[in-house]
């Protein structure tokens, strides 16, 4: 699969579409106001800790505390309150955390909504090829190697740094496949070298305090995937362009002529990242076929729904709704990641009465998301069509990021039908109409409304004339929402 990098730049924010085989898959933007926190590593102060949540708050100089579970703690403990075994792994948070302490902690979430950042002590740092984790002492080699032979050159290499280096755990990432004892060697120097200068500002600085910010938006894609497969990498910013340049350089130097400045026009309009924005944050996103999916984002979940729309296929109703759920997970999977959608993802497929139908789509999704960066897990699919996966979510999803909530209808997306708003005045009226004496009222509502109490609902005007005994008045007011009304006496 051929791979570009689109870079957007500008003083306020920085743009990055990773396209596959021309198609938008992914899409980044890091705002200099709102840069993200992931990766950070920063030395906080305990605020709270919840024996009964086996968790703990820790403010580290952001909006808003940062959430620690006990699992996620690193804690050198007293030798006598538990045995050796037992101490990392049964610690109750309140044994390993007080109030006031202070803690060295990296951001493995970004704050989402309401809450705060999720944190951990146990940091990672990672290079090119190498993770480097000065906490534990363990060595791994990415999943996505599987050459028993090489995964054996890899380890055996690791655990004779790790010796060298004096302790901590390194992973081989995915890049690292047949890479030379040199490399690994460079990236161990550089990242060790970081956790000691991390470690020497936390000594000399108080907390809360930042000790370590994670790379830019467009270092840590190249850091990630950069690879024979990137086919080029276009930047409209000439700052960027020589930034990149020499990162590429450093890290690829065979892969520096793939880089590329982009001088006349919109660079992410040219390569179609616009119209896919847009197409991302719709709710209905139609298939070539003429069905269609519908995406629908809620706090606790995300869910998808697929339907034929237009297709009525051409021969048996089971192919045409296995035709329309197979070109459904390519294009699912995709809006997945172009929107970096997480949490909870609930799929309603169409109802498949053969088995051998629901098997296809279920291998088509784990092909579809086997590309995907982000780690997710799959429960298969059953005789309704339905099927639930979990994704890894570290950040807002894109609609979070580009979108706020609606101030009209206050994101729920739906407000009161003008029916409903007459009838609500009608009541109001009528609560009123004891106290009111004959006296003439003037009506102020939504210019809809008005003009619905002229036309189609006039009989509720009628109905409140004879009611109060006056003479009704009603005023149209642009700036009132359009379930608001008052209701005035006139003198």
């Amino acid at each position: 699969m051929n791979k570009d990098l689109i870079v957007s730049s500008t003083p306020r924010e920085t743009k990055v579409a990773l396209l596959e085989d021309g198609a938008v898959a992914e899409f980044f933007i890091e705002r200099e106001a709102h840069r993200g926190v992931v990766g950070n590593i920063y030395k906080g102060r305990v605020t709270r800790v919840l024996p009964g949540m086996q968790s703990a708050f820790v403010d580290l100089g952001l909006e808003r505390d940062a959430f620690l579970y006990v699992t996620d703690v690193f804690e050198d403990l007293d030798e006598n309150l538990l045995s050796p075994e037992e101490q990392v792994r049964n610690a109750p948070i309140e044994e390993r955390l007080q109030e006031g302490q202070e803690v060295l902690a990296q951001v493995v979430k970004e704050p989402l909504g309401t809450k705060g950042a999720r944190i951990t002590t146990h940091v990672s740092l990672p290079g090119r090829y190498l993770v480097f984790m000065p906490t534990v002492e363990h060595v791994g080699v990415s999943r996505k190697i599987v050459d028993d032979e090489e995964r054996r050159r890899l380890k055996s290499m690791l655990k004779e740094i790790r010796q060298e280096r004096g302790g901590g755990g390194f992973i081989a990432r995915t890049a690292g496949l047949g890479r030379s004892r040199e490399d690994f060697d460079r990236d161990a120097r550089y990242l060790t070298r970081t956790w000691d200068e991390v470690r020497a500002v936390s000594c000399r600085q108080a907390a809360p305090v930042l000790l370590h910010r994670e790379l830019g938006l467009v270092q840590r894609l190249l850091r990630d995937i950069l690879s024979d497969n990137v086919g080029a990498i276009r930047l409209d910013s000439e700052r960027d362009y020589q930034s990149t340049l020499e990162l590429v350089r450093e890290l690829q130097p065979e892969l520096a002529p793939r880089v590329h400045r982009f001088e006349k026009g919109n660079i992410l309009e040219e390569h179609g990242v616009t119209t896919a924005l847009e197409r991302a944050l719709r709710s209905k996103v139609w298939l070539d076929s003429g069905g269609y999916i519908v995406i629908n984002q809620t706090e606790a979940l995300v869910a998808v729904d697929v339907n034929t729309g237009r297709y009525t296929g051409k021969n048996k109703l089971e192919e045409t709704i296995l035709k329309t759920n197979l070109e459904a997970v390519k294009e699912l999977v995709r809006q997945i990641r172009l929107r970096d959608l997480g949490g909870i993802i609930v799929v309603d497929f169409i109802d498949m009465e053969e088995r051998k139908s629901r098997q296809k789509v279920m291998a088509a999704l784990e092909q579809e998301l086997s590309h995907d960066r982000s780690p997710s897990k799959l429960l298969s699919v059953n005789e309704f069509g339905l099927v639930i996966l979990t994704r890894k979510r570290v950040k807002q999803s894109l609609e979070r990021i580009l979108c706020q909530p609606c101030p009209y209808c206050v994101g729920s997306g739906m407000i009161k039908s003008v029916a409903t708003v007459c009838s609500e005045i009608y009541d109001e009226v009528k609560k009123l109409a004891p106290d009111l004496r004959g006296q003439a009222l003037l009506l102020r509502v939504n210019p809809e409304v008005a003009r619905a109490l002229s036309g189609e609902e006039a009989g509720v005007l009628e109905n409140l004339c004879q009611l109060v005994g006056a003479e009704i008045v009603v005023q149209a007011d642009p700036l009132l929402h359009q379930e608001q009304f008052d209701v005035v006496p006139r003198s």
